[in-house]
């Protein structure tokens, strides 16, 4: 075992998705921070806030920025955050007349939930663009082995005769539903949070909600009307799209498990994991892995709704939580994707007399 299947140099290659993980890397999420902080300086010197040519001098610096990795894993260790000493390696690199400009009126809260919101944006236009590819992939296996008989099993039992295309469809409708539920949550997670200490901008006085909406614009995200530092329903409805995609693909691998067993024989896999001991098998090892990760999302997605309890106006427990289980989650959807279409891409329905 290991702590992380995803990043493991070895079962990584069973359930890993490198173009998901890399948005999850220390230096995506330090990318992502520092594009906050350059575009808070951007927009405070647009409205006055701060002087232009300090703004000029922070986002120069950041350009060229190369943090102490060290030295933020130990401040995150006595902050419990990692704001604060990335903070204090900015301004060190920065002229003296220029430091107290930077992070100005912003809190560390602004910059890790912003930053995630930029990453998780990202991340859901790589998991549209991968369901409409399985639900494109799909409607062509319909279109070739619709027609191909097959028994139907309720409760396990064989129940009557209907065509493979009433299986391939019980796989491909909620996909097309997933596909609305992804696109819906958009609203609850690409959102600037930005409130200051306690979510009222209270050191930018009246020109709080102006800077806000220049920093949104900037970094491409919705506005909202105030702070959601405590209010995290938006994330735990990003975690449910997560687990119910993965979900909709378990279903779909365990169909596709039992109608290859050998006994049964409906479905007809192109490739198929080795036995070290009987060398005969075909083990469907894409299929079986989508049921795990349909398993492994459905276990964590109660921990993110457990970090809906965001006690006051910030909580250190619940949002330390959404760390540990969101990546995972993102990650885990996108594996099950790519799993998903390399298995539909072998897959063949058999004729039987059924």
């Amino acid at each position: 075992m290991t702590i992380s299947v995803f990043d493991h140099p070895i079962l990584s290659g069973l359930l890993g998705d490198e173009e998901l993980a890399h948005l999850f890397s220390a230096r995506a999420e330090l990318d992502a921070m520092l594009k906050f902080e350059a575009a808070l300086a951007e927009a405070e010197a647009d409205e006055g806030v701060i002087p232009r040519p300090a703004a000029e001098k922070i986002t120069a610096t950041l350009a060229r920025f190369s943090p102490d990795v060290a030295g933020l894993k130990a401040g995150v260790a006595q902050d419990g955050v990692v704001v604060p000493a990335l903070v204090r390696e900015l301004r060190a690199a920065l002229p003296e007349d220029v430091r107290a400009h930077l992070h100005f009126g912003a809190t560390s809260q602004d910059v890790i939930d912003t930053g995630f919101a930029l990453r998780a944006r990202e991340a859901t236009a790589i998991l549209a663009r991968r369901l409409a590819g399985l639900i494109d992939a799909l409607a062509t296996l319909e279109t070739r082995d619709g027609q191909t008989k097959v028994m139907a099993h309720t409760r396990m039992q064989a129940a009557i005769p209907v065509s493979a295309s009433r299986k391939i469809r019980s796989w491909r409708e909620p996909l097309i539903r997933d596909v609305r539920r992804l696109e819906a949550v958009q609203g609850d997670i690409a959102v600037l949070h930005f409130g200051g200490a306690a979510g009222t901008l209270d050191k930018l006085g009246h020109k709080g909600e102006t800077v806000a909406g220049r920093l949104a614009a900037r970094l491409g995200l919705a506005q909202p009307d105030h702070a959601r530092h405590s209010e995290r329903d938006g994330i735990a409805a990003f975690a449910s799209v997560l687990s119910l995609i993965s979900g909709s693909l378990g279903k779909m691998g365990q169909d596709i498990v039992l109608a290859a067993q050998s006994e049964i024989g409906e479905i007809e896999l192109a490739a198929g994991g080795g036995s070290s001991a009987m060398p005969h098998k075909k083990n469907p090892v894409a299929a079986e892995a989508l049921v795990t990760l349909a398993r492994f999302n459905a276990t964590l997605v109660g921990g993110v709704h457990q970090a809906l309890v965001h006690e006051n106006e910030r909580s250190g427990a619940a949002w330390t939580l959404e760390w540990m289980l969101l990546p995972q989650m993102v990650v885990a959807t996108g594996a099950a994707l790519l799993k998903a279409s390399e298995l539909v891409d072998g897959l063949a329905f058999k004729a039987r007399s059924v």
